[in-house]
């Protein structure tokens, strides 16, 4: 198992180059960028400001001569009338004065040593936007994860065990109700009937915690963080339990009808001991095996219509402006982290498989 491991360690250095390398040929194949923004500031109310970011920035003095060529000038849209000078000052200001691919090896390089780089419009570096912004995204995705795993599971089991049942039956009509109610509607609903709407007053309706959350005891600031959190959490967990819970029953409905299951009732196995130390090793196997993708998705990009409704800046807001705004750096810092991340998830995710059932061996596959 340790030789699987540290191949698949191995193997995360050209997945991750290859998932960059995609993205950033994308990217510059997309029309505007931030070269194309800040020259549409100037051309509006905003040219004071953004002559001074680019003084601050060590862009150096913008010279008004009218003999520089027109070429720089002549590659954007919109930049007719601007002085050749300022947009290659624009274009240094953001790094475009050098060719793509010395933009992608020096990215590659301040990757190496964990380097994101700094917000083209949020005078920020990277990593320090994704730890002012990722204790939202983890109180939403971790507690949402372990409360649909913590639901799902037991539900599907009982499901499978009492198959075609009215106990099935009536949940399974839940389930799908609760599936076909896209979650930022039931964050809605949510809203109207407990945070202040028209019926009742029992939640907040904005932030992570309390304005006076620094001057609570612990006790009280877990109360409140939980408190802030019941709404968009409840609102993050319908839709994904409903998926996992008929996995799970789908799953374990498979296992209850195989050979080995009607072998061990014949020679007079306890029915719990059936189902937990035989039918639950070989069940949870494909439960296990969608973790880690649910996981980054809850934790990463499954928020951001939460965010929106409850007044939380999280990771998955973050990354929306950062897209709408072009803001490269931001981009690229994220996808570079959550693939990572989802990378190392996706190796415990093998190694709980065997934990679960040892007799899966990793490393006879030779991969």
């Amino acid at each position: 198992m340790t030789a699987y491991i540290a191949r698949r360690l191995l193997l995360i250095i050209p997945t991750l180059l290859g998932i960059l390398l995609i993205n950033f040929l994308i990217v510059q194949a997309a029309p505007g960028g931030p070269v194309e923004r800040m020259i549409s500031q100037i051309r509006g109310t905003d040219q004071g400001g953004v002559m001074a970011r680019i003084g601050a920035s060590g862009g150096g003095e913008v010279v008004g001569s009218q003999s520089a060529t027109s070429g720089a000038q002549g590659a954007y849209r919109g930049a007719q009338g601007l002085d050749p000078e300022l947009i290659r000052e624009i274009e240094k200001l953001y790094g475009f004065d050098q060719p793509a691919h010395e933009r992608f090896l020096t990215m590659l390089a301040n990757y190496a040593t964990f380097d994101l780089g700094e917000s083209f419009f949020r005078d920020a570096s990277v990593v320090d936007l994704l730890l002012e912004k990722m204790p939202v995204s983890i109180s939403l995705g971790l507690w949402s994860t372990l409360l649909i795993y913590l639901v799902s599971i037991p539900l599907g089991i009982a499901k499978a065990v009492r198959h075609g049942s009215r106990f099935d039956v009536w949940t399974s009509s839940a389930i799908v109700v609760g599936y076909a109610i896209p979650g930022f509607l039931f964050a809605i609903l949510l809203i109207v009937l407990f945070a202040g709407g028209n019926y009742f007053q029992w939640f907040p309706l904005r932030g992570l915690t309390s304005p006076d959350f620094d001057q609570m005891t612990p006790l009280q600031q877990v109360a409140d963080y939980f408190w802030h959190l019941a709404l968009p959490v409840t609102a993050m967990t319908i839709g994904g339990f409903a998926t996992l819970a008929m996995l799970t029953k789908n799953s374990f409905l498979d296992e209850i009808n195989k050979q080995y299951v009607v072998t061990a009732r014949a020679k007079g196995v306890a029915e719990n001991d059936i189902l937990y130390r035989h039918i639950f090793r070989n069940a949870m196997l494909l439960i296990i095996s969608g973790f880690p993708a649910a996981l980054l998705g809850i934790f990463f990009t499954g928020s951001f219509l939460i965010e929106v409704v409850f007044s939380l800046d999280g990771l998955g807001l973050l990354g929306f402006e950062a897209t709408l705004n072009r803001d490269y750096p931001v981009m690229f810092g994220t996808l570079f982290l959550f693939t990572l991340i989802g990378l190392l998830l996706k190796i415990v995710s093998d190694v709980t498989y065997v934990l679960v059932d040892p007799r899966i061996d990793f490393e006879s596959r030779g991969n």
